[in-house]
């Protein structure tokens, strides 16, 4: 018997490569993902100016990021969008003002595929060999009431279907269907019982690794993988020989992974000091 139902998943039409450049742009799940693609040395850009939940917003990120990124990852999180009635400019945030101030709207699948084709072109403008990965976020709204939060789920489903049929250089990822119809149960949800806990997390980062990294890349991971627990070991004693020998051959491997990936040091010394 089989008490699962696994999402499948066709493999990426490219592969990314060991530190390949990134640019993670949407909703908080964005920031999830954005994070471990970071935390595995991948340089990635993550939501430069804060998490943008609808496609209009994420247009106006891509557009006032100068990155030229060799995937981008776009996270649609709603459909729902706020116009300042004074202007009629749909605001990303609405920066605590009055409720009064603003109109809330829908938008079409039509208006999200616009938005999102827009966004796809900028990219492909700054870096004309670019792909893009659609997702969705499994995050629900219940502020929306849960029907209406699946009918703006649709409507994302929908308009990132459509680009991806439109666009070569666009591919899905169903990290929605995922939480929804494959790990389906709320062990997988955190406390607040509409996000993702780190557990659903992971398992939706092994599942885009499964599909859309390079055989390279995944070799980087292993060899990562053990150097990175080494050097965020939180020792007893940090002045013990012990742990200065422990560090001395930790180094060493970090220097080994330095000559064998290119990148890997400019990439370690950037994030290490917070870049």
């Amino acid at each position: 018997m089989n008490f699962r139902t696994p999402v499948h998943i066709d493999p990426f039409p490219f592969r990314i490569a060991p530190q390949e450049e990134l640019f993670c742009v949407g909703s908080c799940f964005a920031d999830s993902i954005g994070r471990r693609f970071r935390e595995e040395l991948f340089p990635a850009t993550v939501n430069p100016f804060g998490v943008m939940y609808n496609p209009v917003s994420i247009l106006h990120t891509v557009e006032r990021c100068t990155v030229a990124p060799g995937v981008a990852l776009l996270t649609l999180g709603t459909n729902h969008v706020y116009r300042l009635k004074s202007t009629g400019e749909i605001v990303d945030n609405c920066q605590k003002r009055p409720q009064s101030l603003f109109d809330e709207q829908q938008l079409t699948v039509g208006e999200c595929c616009e938005a999102l084709s827009r966004a796809v072109s900028v990219l492909q403008a700054r870096s004309p060999g670019v792909r893009v990965v659609l997702t969705v976020s499994p995050i629900r709204y219940a502020k929306y009431g849960f029907h209406g939060s699946q009918l703006s789920k649709a409507t994302l489903l929908l308009a990132a279907d459509r680009l991806a049929g439109q666009s070569p250089c666009c591919t899905y990822f169903p990290a929605y269907e995922i939480v929804n119809d494959e790990l389906r149960d709320y062990r997988f949800y955190a406390p607040d019982m509409l996000h993702p806990t780190q557990q659903a997390v992971d398992y939706i980062w092994e599942r885009l690794v499964d599909v859309a990294f390079s055989d390279e890349a995944r070799r980087f991971l292993a060899d990562w993988a053990p150097v990175k627990a080494a050097l965020n070991h939180r020792p007893f004693n940090p002045d013990s020989d012990g742990y200065r020998a422990f560090m001395a051959k930790t180094l060493l491997k970090v220097a080994a992974l330095s000559e064998k990936y290119p990148k890997f040091a400019t990439v370690y010394r950037t994030l290490k000091n917070g870049g």
